[in-house]
């Protein structure tokens, strides 16, 4: 039986059988190199935006330094009532479960 001249030097098969055993058969493949870029991508994606949320954050408590700044908060995001002043729910009709 003939075999390839490739496949009679002993180099050329050294290399390939290493080869096949890096990019497929070692705990860090080729897959699971890919997988890793493909998080790490993610994970800076992440990461700039808890920037830009911990620098609007930081914006929001220097502003709550002042009053002004610290009554619209509250009545804008957590719905306090100024003194004086009354609020009224209005529930739609179509919302309203029947009981």
């Amino acid at each position: 039986m003939k075999f390839p001249k490739i496949l009679r030097n002993k180099y050329a098969v050294t290399a390939l059988v290493f080869l096949v055993y890096v990019l497929f058969l070692d705990d860090t493949d080729i897959f699971t190199v890919y997988s890793n870029i493909k998080k790490r991508g993610d994970l800076i994606e992440q990461n700039e935006s808890i920037k830009d949320k911990l620098a609007s954050n930081r914006l929001a408590l220097k502003h709550l330094n002042e009053i002004y700044y610290l009554e619209h908060y509250a009545r804008s995001k957590k719905f306090f009532k100024a003194e004086n002043e009354e609020i009224f729910v209005i529930i739609p009709s179509d919302s309203v479960q029947a009981e």
